[in-house]
């Protein structure tokens, strides 16, 4: 992903940002609320303030159900700390910063076939029924 890191970082410079706030791979723990610190792939800090925090992952084969469910909830749970903590006052003065979430999946068969989910007692939501790992992915960044 460190490609996709460098391309996001020459944009965030064209746009106008200077090199001096834009932090990859140094400098990139944020507090959280949930736990002390969290380490994000890109970050930019600009004057004392959190402008933006960008987190890029992949996801390649084999196993997509259980990588899945794990990305899922890491996603979730990485934006749920730093909201919290932004609205508890971890950033100082800073304006609501900008938060996103790259992903890369791999396409194959076995991401973009239906996937039936097991509904035991409830039935899932209609837009899960048997919705393949990409669409389930793309419901997750909408």
């Amino acid at each position: 992903m460190d490609g996709f890191i460098k391309l996001v970082s020459e944009l965030l410079l064209e746009s106008g940002l200077s090199d001096a706030t834009i932090f990859c791979k140094k400098k990139v723990e944020l507090p959280g609320f949930f736990r002390p610190t969290k380490e994000w792939d890109l970050l930019v800090v600009a004057e004392g303030q959190l402008v933006a925090s960008i987190e890029f992952k992949s996801h390649i084969g084999p196993s997509f159900g259980n990588n899945y469910n794990n990305r899922t909830e890491e996603a979730i749970g990485n934006a749920t700390d730093l909201w919290t903590a932004y609205r508890e006052g971890a950033f100082q003065h800073s304006t609501r910063p900008w938060l996103g979430y790259l992903m890369l999946l791999e396409e194959t068969p076995a991401s973009i076939r239906s996937v039936r989910a097991a509904e035991p007692h409830f039935r899932v939501l209609q837009e899960f029924r048997d919705a393949s790992y990409a669409k389930r992915y793309e419901l997750l960044c909408v």
